[in-house]
């Protein structure tokens, strides 16, 4: 049976009888004369003895046909891992690690593949792009982190790996997911595998020399979950990409950027387990047992209660009595990102709690009034709202670790001016290079005019292949 599909922006799907090899054509322009190359290409395809078939809304054509090169780029990146590793790790004189760090990297590592890659699951025709490429990034940026960060930190001294090199590369690929939220559904997988090499060389800088060679060694510095480190170098680097790839055409996001009954509820499933297990990625690098991680875990779980509160009620609130699915699935784990700057600090309950809500509401404000706000006036597009979610929320656990020494005996724990410095030198450097890497994506992008899909790339079923 012949299938056709019309499609957004531009871009129809050609298929030919009895084979189903499809050909993807995007528009390129919107002149009259565009318009009569269609015709023409219409009235010869129709005049034609039933070879093929067309529907399009386009204006203008481009071929577009997927090629090797990402798979040629992987292989080639992997074999270049490989050989590094080769050189430098081993499994000799392990240490004997202790079961509680071994379910820690458990729980990171669900974080990562369910957490993060079910989150992002509320594009209805990128459900495949989004899992998948999730999955393809967490092994990707694990192997490449145990490399390149360990370069950074030790330069090219032989190392012994362990569940602790294992946890360290997972805290790197948080980074890289929250950085790939802001351009979830604009990349190929070819510039999604540039940003995660370029990402984890930038990530381990920012991290091994500015955050603990240079300001550690001046005065104490306190970041156990990420909140400056993770949240606050991914979020920015990712909109600093986002802003250099530019927004994707208006027709992309009025018909393809959508969600569905179906996707939110498993964007919620995301949630949910992201909510479950953070407080192991908070408390995952600090030694188990100790009375430190057990303040770190308890006061994530209070802000995190904190937060999805606040959130529940501040979006029925600003939504005229009912809630919205973006807020619950995002801003109700801000506290998680808020607090993990300061999540080591005898807090008392309430306070956990307080820095939680603060956190839900901004991130609640953030996704009601920030992000079309950046969208219009910037034209700044962040696909998953990883501003609302991880930037904004990371910059007040900056001023929480901030304010808080003043206020609490933190002797030795954190220095106000190193956690100020941290939190501002980071988010410089993350926009700026992450800018950097957006321009360089810009050079190797496709042009399909098909954002926020998974037909061009994926062998996606029928039905749920292309918007209506």
């Amino acid at each position: 049976m012949n299938r056709f599909h019309s499609v957004h922006g531009g871009t129809a799907v050609v298929q030919l009888l009895g084979t189903g090899d499809c050909r993807y054509i995007s528009a390129t322009g919107t002149s009259s004369r565009d318009r009569r190359r269609i015709v023409n290409v219409d009235e010869k395809l129709n005049a034609a003895p039933e070879h093929v078939r067309i529907k399009t809304d386009a204006v203008g054509i481009t071929p577009f046909t997927p090629t090797r090169t990402f798979g040629i780029l992987v292989l080639v990146l992997h074999v270049c891992m490989c050989i590094g590793l080769g050189c430098l790790a081993s499994s000799d004189d392990l240490g004997h690690s202790s079961i509680q760090l071994y379910n820690n990297y458990i729980g990171v590592m669900l974080m990562m593949l369910i957490g993060f890659g079910y989150l992002m699951t509320f594009l209805r025709y990128y459900g495949l792009g989004a899992v998948g490429l999730s999955f393809l990034i967490t092994a990707l940026g694990v192997e490449c982190a145990l490399l390149i960060e360990h370069l950074f930190a030790h330069g090219g001294a032989p190392f012994s790996m362990d569940i602790g090199h294992l946890l360290e590369a997972c805290f790197a690929v948080a980074t890289f997911l929250i950085s790939f939220g802001a351009v979830l559904g604009k990349v190929s997988p070819t510039q999604t595998v540039l940003l995660v090499l370029l990402e984890t060389i930038f990530y381990s800088a920012n991290r091994q020399l500015l955050l603990v060679r240079w300001l550690s060694n001046v005065a104490p510095f306190a970041d156990v979950g990420g909140t400056i480190s993770i949240h606050l170098f991914g979020c920015y680097f990712g909109l600093g990409a986002a802003f250099m790839l530019r927004p994707p055409p208006e027709s992309a996001c009025d018909k393809a950027e959508k969600s569905s009954v179906t996707s939110d509820v498993t964007s919620l499933i995301g949630t949910t387990f992201l909510w479950l297990y953070w407080p192991s990625f908070v408390a995952g690098a600090i030694p188990p047992g100790t009375d430190e991680a057990e303040t770190a875990i308890t006061n994530t779980v209070l802000a995190l209660v904190g937060s999805t509160i606040a959130t529940f009620a501040l979006s029925a609130i600003l939504s005229n009595g009912r809630l919205r699915p973006v807020d619950i699935q995002n801003a109700t784990l801000a506290g998680g990102v808020t607090i993990g700057a300061v999540a080591n600090f005898k807090l008392q309950p309430v306070g956990a709690i307080v820095i939680g809500s603060a956190a839900g509401i901004l991130s609640t404000v953030g996704y009601k009034y920030v992000q079309p706000f950046l969208a219009t006036k910037a034209r700044l597009h962040d696909t998953c709202g990883v501003h609302n979610l991880h930037g904004m929320p990371a910059i007040l656990g900056g001023l929480a670790s901030v304010i808080l020494p003043a206020c609490i005996d933190l002797t030795g724990v954190a220095d106000p001016g190193i956690q100020a410095a941290a939190t501002a030198l980071t988010l410089v450097v993350s926009f700026l290079t992450g800018g950097l890497t957006g321009a360089l994506l810009r050079l190797v992008g496709d042009g399909h005019g098909q954002e926020f899909e998974d037909a061009p790339y994926w062998e996606a079923a029928e039905e749920d292949a292309h918007p209506a």
